[in-house]
């Protein structure tokens, strides 16, 4: 007997149904442990925007309509029941901030122990949850060859540095290699100076300049190894979708720029005038101790590893970058 338009129509709607409901069944999780800072809240829109379940592993609880929160504490390794489950990738950009206080011994071990426990007791929940992981990414940084200036133009194949920031790199990296050792697919992210509007190095370099204060570091020969917000956003997003990515990959964008020239750039985007002599190295090493090698050093980093998987940057020089940031 011939279906009914009736009969055709409810046909139609429970196919539709199946559909939708493979789909959301199918629809894959992500937690972004430390995802309430810049490039986390960034990253959970593009990735919820993409369809995926987001959560995310944060000291204190919150609420959104978008996203599911759970709370961890790192120094006690306890993680909240529940929040591995049904995960299919971890982002760890959880790590304490190493341009916030001067580098003492105490600050020194925050600094480390964030990044190396924070990954340890993610390492230990998947493994004593028996959580069928496909990858794990860790944030790194550039600070992994070193704080120097020199004519090296570093790749990731060179080794790490034998400095504070070249130490803490090594060990945070080398504690994700256990999720490696295991079969799952792990991803380091070396990350430049992130530019962005709202927090983080841009602001800090803008404020001097508006109050007429803007000047060059020390020798002003240091490179600044940067990346625009979203294209940091969008290398996370690549390294989830592209499983041909294992190992480490410099996040910084392809042109470098050096102190003196970025300062000049960025005063005159804002129609400003750098009136003040070059600000001496003994002066910022005196203000900031051993935290001074952040400002007065710096290498230029090639991405040329990431670009020959693929990654296309949408902002590749200084111009571009902040013609958008300085809207």
């Amino acid at each position: 007997m011939p279906y009914s338009k009736w009969n055709v129509g409810i046909a139609l709607n429970l196919g539709l149904y199946t559909i939708i409901s493979k789909a959301i069944n199918h629809m894959e999780t992500i937690l972004i442990a430390g995802g309430t800072g810049l490039i986390g809240l960034e990253l959970s829109k593009i990735f919820i925007e993409k369809g995926y379940r987001v959560r995310i592993l944060s000291r204190r609880k919150l609420r959104s309509k978008e996203m599911e929160y759970f709370v961890w504490d790192v120094p006690n390794a306890y993680l909240e029941p529940n929040a591995l489950q049904g995960v299919d990738h971890i982002i760890n950009l959880a790590g304490a901030n190493i341009g916030a206080q001067k580098w003492t011994t105490s600050r020194k071990k925050v600094i480390l122990d964030s990044r190396v426990q924070s990954t340890q007791l993610l390492y230990d929940e998947v493994v004593k949850q028996a959580i069928p992981l496909k990858t794990f990414i860790t944030s790194s940084a550039v600070g992994y060859y070193g704080s120097l200036t020199s004519s090296q133009v570093f790749a990731e194949t060179d080794q790490p540095a034998n400095d504070f920031l070249g130490s803490v790199c090594r060990q945070w990296e080398t504690a994700s290699y256990a999720f490696q050792n295991i079969g799952i697919r792990s991803v380091q992210i070396r990350t430049g100076v992130v530019l962005s509007k709202e927090e983080g190095a841009l602001p800090k370099m803008l404020k001097p300049i508006r109050m007429g204060l803007g000047a060059v570091l020390g020798s002003g020969k240091q490179y600044i190894p940067w990346i625009h917000l979203e294209d940091i956003c969008q290398i996370y997003a690549f390294a989830v979708e592209n499983e041909k990515l294992v190992g480490a990959y410099n996040a910084v964008a392809p042109q470098s720029i050096q102190n003196d020239a970025f300062t000049h750039i960025l005063s005159q985007k804002i129609n400003k005038k750098i009136l003040l002599p070059t600000i001496p190295e003994w002066v910022l090493k005196l203000i900031l101790g051993e935290m001074s090698d952040l400002v007065l050093k710096g290498s230029r980093v090639s991405s040329n590893k990431i670009q020959s998987e693929g990654f296309k940057f949408q902002y590749e020089n200084i111009e571009n970058a902040l013609n958008q940031l300085l809207i």
